[in-house]
């Protein structure tokens, strides 16, 4: 008797976010594909904020959230380190999801010299190209 052949892994759907206290970039990607796109920019703060990201989730149904996390150049952490992570625990606690967060110390940058028209959501693209490429969906 031969084992049944096992079902192989359904692709992972993640939405990436490049936090900032004005705007958040947001961006959409699959394990299957292994590739980002930029999504949005939501440029609100509070409820508002979190009410458009919701319309997201509710959108792109995905199975995990990925919060690109800035550094100084030499790995220390910083006032929007700290922001970023309460971010992070805060779309966690709201939709359920597993977060993971990545090293974001250059994306802005990566997209800025790349002449990027929304460098909010390319950076989050950025991001959440990192995290797939890493295996860690």
């Amino acid at each position: 008797m031969t084992a049944a052949p096992s079902a192989a892994a359904r692709p992972q759907c993640f939405l990436a976010f490049d936090y900032g206290t004005r705007r958040v970039g947001v961006a959409v990607g699959n394990s299957l594909l292994g590739r980002a796109q930029p999504l949005a920019t939501v440029a609100a703060e509070g409820d508002a904020r979190f009410d458009a990201i919701a319309r997201l989730v509710d959108e792109w149904r995905p199975d995990g959230l990925v919060v690109g996390v800035p550094f100084h150049p030499d790995g220390a952490e910083h006032d929007n380190t700290r922001r970023a992570r309460r971010f992070a625990r805060q779309l966690h606690g709201r939709f359920r999801r597993p977060v993971h967060e990545v090293d974001e110390r250059w994306s802005t940058t990566e997209v800025l010299a790349e002449g990027a028209r929304d460098a909010d959501a390319a950076a989050a693209a950025v991001i959440l190209d990192q995290f797939l490429r890493a295996g860690s969906a």
